[in-house]
């Protein structure tokens, strides 16, 4: 045990694990092998109350079920935590032959831990009279964090493997989150100098030496990665994009330059700003995979918004759609920044409940509205005011917002074309509808906007030769489907399914009972009687397990069945199915939907 100063200490284990010691309590930053607990007695430690995790990495963490044993609370990266208390399902999941995931997730614990509480980015949080501030920092992982402290008098970063020493890191390896990529190196360098930003007096790493003089042991380690990325030709504009990441479309309308989807900023008269859509802010690069650790929402262009616009205040943010690269970052606007999240009332309910969906690019939590949108009504913000239209064609669950800006009557049309040949941009897992393009042609047309801005392509000076490209592109769209499909004998929608069963995923208890409602659509053309039937595992419970009834030529009808798990059942994602025939058509297993059976683990907090 070596004393760093009277109430700190560092441990040399599989990683360096730090204690902070307020009388006879201490809290520790990273775990390591769990070796510690056995030397806390010679600095007068009885009792470890928390641990804080830095990453996810097995070196950081491999000891924690000895943690779990002595009642020690669990806290980990917010953006890792599947990592720790569901890692036997990513275990499973993980692809292995033909893999080009290079993240170095498998180097990740053998089996799940409780966990007490996750360490969400720019949180605080008071423990043993100590304030821990988490700072995101990617780069080593996309997940990392750097906790924050005031330690008798100084400033100490926690600062996990983003640093090892002047001018090192502990691992380049870990950087590669892509086949051939270089996307942590990027994002190590703007870690890097938002922790500079924060004048540490101490910089304390996982692996590595105590840094006294921390501003002279970035900056050697910047230039060094920035010599790295220029020989490979990555991210040559990562620099300027960091000093001037905003851009004017308008005096007052603006975009994000840096972030994966284009969030727009309209500023106000009274220094306040409303966000267009807000994904992931500042992208050095795109992991591999699509798991929660791979992906990393953060604020780091908003200190640069306030201060070269003067904004006192991100207000709102209203989304174009729920799309994570368009909603990601809304939470934390909403903890961070007080902003309120304003949402067009056709997809709020995706938001709120993404859970009951079978639906891409669902992000990961809820996202609590403030206030639901009504759509073709004039909504007030300050000097402006906007309209919201319904906008299916990319996604179903999407909105046209109108405003006017400087003089120019603008639409934000989400990722509905891509730039100005108005190429489509549909999926049909969106409950993409072969109209739709028509629809929104249509809608155009009628509101005659100057300018579109759009989710990743340069903003559209409207012309009446675009207007009339993506009618006549709507219509031939429309009508390849129809000569394609089958549509003459039956439709199923663009989809090619005739039931759907909500809620999509379901959590539970062993021995819990629950509900599903399954939605049928009659496909043909005359009254066709429908049986489904509900597929269960063995031993399930199910009442109302059988339905009948006859619909009419595109008829839906709903049916809600109860189901009960038997006690001490667990399993992870369990199928559930409704198997349909329509008329003397059997179309078999058309819908599925996945039950998770296990203990939660708990929600933890500040205390």
């Amino acid at each position: 045990m070596k004393k760093i100063s009277t109430n700190l200490f560092l441990y040399e284990d599989t990683c360096n694990v730090y204690v902070i010691k307020t009388g006879k309590k201490a809290v520790l930053i990273d775990f390591g092998d769990g070796n510690v607990l056995q030397h806390l007695g010679s600095i007068g430690v009885d009792n470890v109350s928390d641990i804080l995790i830095t990453h996810h990495h097995r070196d950081q963490v491999q000891g924690l079920h000895s943690a779990v044993q002595e009642g020690i609370r669990i806290w980990v990266p917010h953006t890792e935590q599947d990592l720790f208390h569901h890692i036997d399902e990513h275990w499973k999941a993980r692809a292995i032959t033909n893999n080009y995931n290079m993240r170095q997730d498998r180097f990740s614990l053998l089996q799940s831990v409780p966990v007490y509480g996750s360490l969400k980015d720019y949180s605080s949080h008071v423990i043993n009279g100590i304030a821990f501030t988490i700072i995101p920092t990617p780069g080593h992982t996309v997940g990392s964090i750097t906790v924050i402290a005031e330690i008798e008098g100084k400033r100490t970063a926690f600062t996990g493997d983003l640093i090892y020493g002047p001018g090192k890191v502990w691992s380049l390896s870990a950087t590669q989150w892509t086949y051939n990529g270089g996307e942590g190196i990027a994002l190590s360098v703007l870690s890097l100098l938002d922790i500079k930003d924060r004048t540490p007096d101490l910089l304390l790493p996982s692996h590595g030496q105590l840094m006294e003089h921390p501003s002279v042991a970035i900056d050697l380690l910047i230039g060094r990665l920035v010599k790295l990325m220029n020989q490979r030709n990555h991210n040559p504009r990562l620099l300027k994009l960091r000093e001037n990441p905003y851009e004017e479309i308008t005096p007052h309308l603006l975009f994000n330059k840096t972030s994966m989807s284009n969030a727009y900023v309209i500023l106000s008269k009274s220094g306040k700003a409303l966000f267009i859509d807000f994904g992931y802010d500042f992208i050095g690069g795109i992991a591999a995979g699509s798991d929660r650790a791979s992906r990393r929402p953060w604020l780091y262009t908003l200190s640069k918004l306030k201060e070269q616009y003067g904004v006192e205040k991100i207000d709102v943010v209203i989304p174009t759609h729920y799309h994570d690269d368009h909603v990601a970052g809304l939470n934390l606007l909403r903890d961070i920044e007080g902003t309120e999240i304003w949402c067009p009332e056709n997809f709020s309910h995706v938001l709120e409940n993404p859970e009951k969906f079978n639906l891409p690019c669902l992000w990961y939590d809820p996202i609590p509205v403030n206030r639901q949108l009504p759509l073709k009504q004039k909504i007030k913000w300050e000097e402006y005011e906007f309209t919201l239209y319904e906008q299916p064609g990319h996604t179903l669950y999407a909105a046209v917002i109108e405003f006017i800006i400087d003089g120019k009557r603008v639409l934000a049309i989400g990722d509905q074309y891509q730039g100005e040949d108005g190429q489509f941009n549909y999926v049909y897992q969106n409950q993409f509808r072969i109209w739709d393009y028509i629809d929104s042609a249509k809608l155009y047309r009628e509101l005659q906007p100057d300018l579109l801005i759009s989710g990743h392509w340069e903003p559209i000076v409207v012309t009446e030769e675009f207007l009339q490209l993506i009618e006549e592109k709507g219509k031939v769209l429309e009508q390849l489907h129809r000569d394609l499909l089958p549509l003459d004998e039956l439709d199923l929608g663009a989809d090619g399914f005739g039931a759907i069963i909500h809620p999509y995923q379901t959590m539970v208890q062993t021995g819990d009972t629950f509900s599903v409602t399954v939605e049928i659509k009659n496909p043909f053309y005359e009254e066709k009687e429908v049986l489904a039937k509900m597929i269960t595992p063995t031993n399930w419970q199910v009442d109302n397990s059988d339905f009948k009834a006859k619909l009419t030529s595109m008829e839906t009808i709903q049916f809600t069945a109860s189901m009960t798990v038997p006690i001490e059942t667990q399993g992870y994602r369990e199928r559930i199915a409704v198997d349909l025939t329509i008329g003397e058509h059997h179309f078999g297993q058309h819908a599925e939907a996945l039950v998770t059976i296990n203990n939660l683990p708990a929600e933890g907090g500040d205390h």
